[in-house]
């Protein structure tokens, strides 16, 4: 599963695990603001159990279909220490689930003709972007959603971009042209671009996608951040969404917690400069609203998010050559990997302390997202499906 984080985190700042055992902190669902539907008592004591199996503090899961929330709630501790629990309004850092999000504001823009998807992404840019191995060979917009553009992460993962418990100072142009032009401090002609030819290779690209970021900002005449408050969150009504630590109130956020030495210890959250990639961070109760409308072919609740045709797109998966066995495709910033034994569009992220996922079936026009407040591992991953698949047999 591909995830944010450039390197293992190191146990700087952990908190001692505190209080009762885990199980006992697993309390029932509790939501704030507008009241949904309440799930069946069977489902609340499926999600406690693989939370309990899996060793999840808190966690937030909601369910939508055909362009309406259904249901949206939390489980579990934001924080052991305070002793805070877990509700549908508090925000998660989604790690590379924003992905879905940074695909689908380039896609307004292609939407809007903007730029055609297969355009060479070298007349909107500031900077050159040119595989050192292939300079007459064009980067485009759609190479860069379906992560076949030959940016490599090689020498991303070397470098620790991370800042702990505050945001990134270094802004995103910066990050990128040291990155990725030969003047840079972080350039390496073997590294940061692929041996193979941008369109021939599957290679999943944080540059790529913060790249993407910045693209939108030039085209759409203002920082992207900004076009997803205006055009996305805005409209939607998602008023607990930020793209930043500092724009997340500590006592709503989800404190990350890592297992070391099989106790969950709090971690710092982390802040880094390629904010397209990995940043956002949204409650359940908000997030669904964007999955409702992504699952609903871009239209939720008198909003059109994304036409038709434009959301179609995103979801029309292919088998790029280098893709993992455990996708199914790659779509336009979404992937496609199995769930209850179909394959789905989905996109899941992973940073220290978090593991998030989102899963959509067009076929029922439903959706689903589970958000954790703890590091990934093979259990959580497991609790996580189960939870999202169990969910979506609402739709049935």
């Amino acid at each position: 599963m591909p995830v944010h984080t450039p390197k293992p985190v190191s146990p700087i700042s952990r908190r001692a695990f505190l209080g009762a055992g885990l199980s006992a902190l697993l309390l029932p669902a509790v939501a704030t603001g507008e009241r949904l539907a309440p799930p069946a008592a069977d489902l609340e004591s499926f999600i406690r159990n693989e939370m309990r199996t899996a060793n999840i503090p808190g966690l937030a899961a909601g369910f939508a279909r055909d362009g309406v929330v259904q249901f949206a709630q939390g489980y579990g501790m934001a924080n052991i220490a305070q002793r805070r629990v877990v509700t549908a309004d508090t925000m998660f850092h989604l790690a590379s689930v924003t992905k879905v999000v940074t695909a689908t504001m380039v896609m307004r823009l292609a939407e809007r003709g903007k730029f055609a998807l297969d355009e060479s992404i070298a007349g909107y840019l500031d900077f050159p972007v040119i595989n050192p191995r292939f300079r007459d060979t064009a980067i485009t917009f759609r190479q860069l959603l379906t992560h076949t553009s030959s940016i490599s992460d090689a020498r991303y993962y070397e470098i620790d971009f991370r800042q702990q418990g505050r945001d990134a100072e270094q802004v995103l142009s910066d990050f990128l042209k040291q990155y990725l032009t030969p003047e840079g401090v972080n350039y390496s002609a073997a590294q940061c671009f692929s041996a193979m030819p941008p369109a021939s290779t599957w290679d999943y690209s944080n540059v790529g996608f913060a790249l993407l970021g910045h693209l939108a900002g030039r085209i759409g005449g203002v920082d992207m951040r900004e076009q997803t408050r205006r055009d996305i969150f805005a409209p939607l009504a998602m008023n607990d969404t930020s793209w930043t630590i500092k724009g997340t109130p500590p006592l709503r956020s989800a404190e990350p917690y890592d297992l070391v030495d099989g106790a969950l210890v709090a971690v710092k959250p982390v802040g880094f400069p390629d904010w397209p990639v990995g940043m956002l961070r949204s409650s359940i109760s908000d997030f669904m609203k964007f999955v409702a409308a992504a699952a609903n072919a871009g239209h939720s609740a008198g909003v059109n998010v994304l036409g038709a045709s434009a959301m179609a797109q995103m979801l029309d998966m292919q088998t790029p050559v280098g893709l993992p066995a455990w996708l199914s495709g790659q779509g336009l910033g979404w992937m496609a990997s199995p769930l209850g034994g179909q394959a789905m569009p989905n996109h899941w992220g992973g940073d220290p302390g978090v593991f998030t996922a989102v899963y959509l079936n067009p076929l029922t026009r439903s959706g689903v997202a589970v958000f954790t407040n703890t590091s990934t591992s093979a259990e959580s991953r497991d609790a996580v499906k189960n939870i999202a698949n169990r969910l979506f047999q609402l739709a049935t």
